[in-house]
This record gives structure tokens, C-alpha cells and sequence, in this order.
């Protein structure tokens, strides 16, 4: 085991930076299938080898799938077998309050079938309200799916601390938790990190560079009006005024660029790095548009950020506001600024 793998469970490791599935699901334009497979290729060939995918992202689990059997084909079958491949399973909020074990059983096999394989390495699960109270029985059905064979490992999606621990004491053995988690958002350490360190838990992160803010592109730039090009920009935009405001990211910024340039790397490079040293933090996820992103992201796992780097981001993080509370519980709260831009059925119109 180097600093470029973790194991998250017993035999079963994956890379440090794992190749996010979003992009390719259509949202930030046409995706042509044949360099898609190519690029998610050139993440393996990078070192990348965990993919990061969901069954409300249109057509990527099949990407994926077309990805590893090119490797199969190509390469034999220990090259497949090196692709690790997290999905995630995202149930309707309009259905969930007519969840049962056979509409879980067939979300399963339907990412079986997509993925061309006969075992899921890990199904992470989200909820989106928990007045429904079957987030405690989908758990259960998938724990019994991991008994059977067909789920090797299962983890959550934006669980809140007290939640997550009504889950560990049902007794499925979680081996993470996917959540947002950035040098502007250290919701995760409030107190999910105690109860995941207790429990051996890892953090998989996403929004590391919070939509792309967290890059060279927006240093010195004036703060963007609404409204933004994309709810990506929406939601972590919001983000940046909790913590402090355009000024106050923009010393973050400022402070990241100079640690960039002892490491001669970019920003979105030492803001992941930051990311990936964190108490449980397993892996980021990060997207990549093409074959020299993936070559950039990479970098991320070389990256050994030393005391002073440390003590630079941190002066500017000690001047912060927020965000406040626990994962996930404002973009919870449907009413709330974080909230109301969220979409909450997903799956809805979708074969």
C-alpha cells in the first residue's frame, strides 16, 4: 500500500483520487461515447483507477461498463479487475415513502446490468428526508445484497452524524460515507470525523474545488453576479458566502496560489490535496473533461503539503463564518437558500 491507494476494507483498496461520473451524465453538454471511454481510460492508465458513477446519472454507469470491457478486451481480465467502480443509489423523494426491498433489489441489478458485472465494489446510499423512516430498511436490504455476493461493500451519501450512527448500531457495517467536504466546507470534522473514527468509517469527498471556484480561473476576479451559469455555481457560490464572503475567499485564494507555487501545481491541485490529508478522508472525487485533466488530477496523490503550507491555509480558514451544522443539513432543509435550489427527483422521466 503507497499514498497513492487506501484500503477501505479488508483486500479491497482503491485509488486516492477517484474519477468523478457526473460530466459525462449529459449536464454540461453532449457527450460523445467513444472519447468518453477513451478518457476514462486515460484516468486508469494516470493511476486513477476507482470510478466514481450514480443510477441518476444518464448513461454513465453504461460508460463506465463499455470502459472496463475495453480493458477486458485489451488488456485481460486482471486489468478489468483493477477498475474499481462506486455507484451510488439515489431514490426519488416522491417514491420514498413506497421504498421496499424488491424496488432496492432491482435499482441493484439494474447497475449490475449497466456496469457489466456480477458484483457492485461499493453502493453508496442518500436519502433525502428522514421523515421517511425506510432509510433504515434500504440499508438492511443492501447489507443482505452484500451478504449474497452481489454488493461487495456499502456505504451512505450525506447521512448526518445521528443518523449515521442509528445505521451503525442496526449493525451494517458502512465503510464510508460520501460527502462534500473543502478548504471552505469542514462540515464533515463539526462531529461526523469523532463517530467515523470510532467506527472506521472513511470519507469519500466531493466539491473539493467547490464547482471549479477553488481554481486559478477566479483569483483576482470580481464576484459574479446571479445568476450563474450552472446550479453547480449556484450551490457553491453559497457555500462562499458562508464562509465569509468574496474578500475573504479571495485571501484563500491568494494564500493557496502561493502554496501552488512552492509545489509548482495549480490551486484546484492544493485545494484537493488539502482535502486528502484530513482525518478519515480516504479519497477526493474530482471530474476531468478530458485526457490532460486526468493527467493534472493525478498530480493530487504527489502532493505532500509540509507545516508552513498548512499553517498559511489555516490562518486564512481561522478567519471563516461557516458553513455551520452538520452534513448536509442545510441543503436539507427545502425552504432554506441551499435547499430550494436542489432537485429532488432525479430518477423521474428516466428508463
Amino acid at each position: 500500500m503507497n499514498a497513492k491507494t487506501f484500503e477501505l476494507s479488508p483486500g479491497y483498496a482503491i485509488s486516492r483520487v477517484i474519477r468523478g461520473g457526473w460530466q459525462l451524465a449529459g449536464g454540461h453538454g453532449a457527450i460523445d461515447g467513444t472519447q468518453a471511454v477513451t478518457d476514462l481510460i486515460a484516468a486508469f492508465d494516470a493511476g486513477i483507477r476507482t470510478y466514481d458513477c450514480a443510477d441518476i446519472y444518464t448513461g454513465v454507469e453504461e460508460l463506465i461498463g463499455a470502459a472496463r470491457e475495453r480493458l477486458r478486451n485489451e488488456r485481460g481480465a486482471e486489468a478489468a479487475g483493477a477498475m474499481k467502480v462506486h455507484t451510488k443509489m439515489v431514490p426519488d423523494l416522491e417514491k420514498l415513502a413506497g421504498i421496499n426491498r424488491d424496488y432496492i433489489r432491482g435499482i441493484v441489478d439494474q447497475s449490475l446490468k449497466r456496469l457489466k458485472i456480477e458484483q457492485l465494489d461499493l453502493v453508496q446510499f442518500h436519502w433525502w428526508d428522514y421523515a421517511f423512516p425506510g432509510y433504515l430498511d434500504t440499508m438492511g436490504w443492501l447489507n443482505e445484497m452484500r451478504l449474497e455476493g452481489k454488493i461487495r461493500n456499502v456505504g451512505t451519501t450525506n447521512f448526518d452524524t445521528p443518523h449515521v450512527t442509528e445505521i451503525l448500531n442496526a449493525g451494517v457495517p458502512l465503510v464510508s460515507q460520501q460527502l462534500q467536504y473543502s478548504v471552505l466546507d469542514q462540515r464533515p470534522a463539526n462531529s461526523l470525523a469523532a463517530l467515523a473514527a470510532e467506527n472506521n468509517v472513511k470519507f469519500l469527498c466531493y466539491g473539493s474545488v467547490a464547482g471549479g471556484f477553488l481554481s486559478d480561473k477566479w483569483l483576482g476576479e470580481p464576484e459574479p453576479e446571479m445568476p450563474l451559469e450552472n446550479r453547480s455555481l449556484v450551490k457553491y457560490k453559497l457555500i462562499i458566502d458562508d464562509f465569509g464572503g468574496w474578500d475573504v475567499f479571495q485571501s484563500l485564494l491568494r494564500a493557496l496560489r502561493s502554496v501552488a507555487d512552492r509545489h509548482g501545481v495549480d490551486i484546484a491541485t492544493i485545494a484537493s490535496a488539502w482535502v486528502l490529508q484530513q482525518p478519515q478522508v480516504a479519497a477526493v472525487i474530482v471530474g476531468a473533461r478530458n485526457q490532460a485533466h486526468a493527467l493534472a488530477n493525478a498530480k493530487i496523490m504527489d502532493i505532500a503539503l509540509s507545516d508552513e503550507d498548512n499553517r498559511q491555509i489555516g490562518a486564512i480558514i481561522a478567519k471563516s463564518r461557516g458553513p455551520l451544522g452538520d452534513i448536509y443539513t442545510l441543503e436539507r432543509d427545502r425552504t432554506g437558500r441551499h435547499g430550494s435550489i436542489m432537485h429532488y427527483n432525479l430518477n423521474a422521466g428516466k428508463k
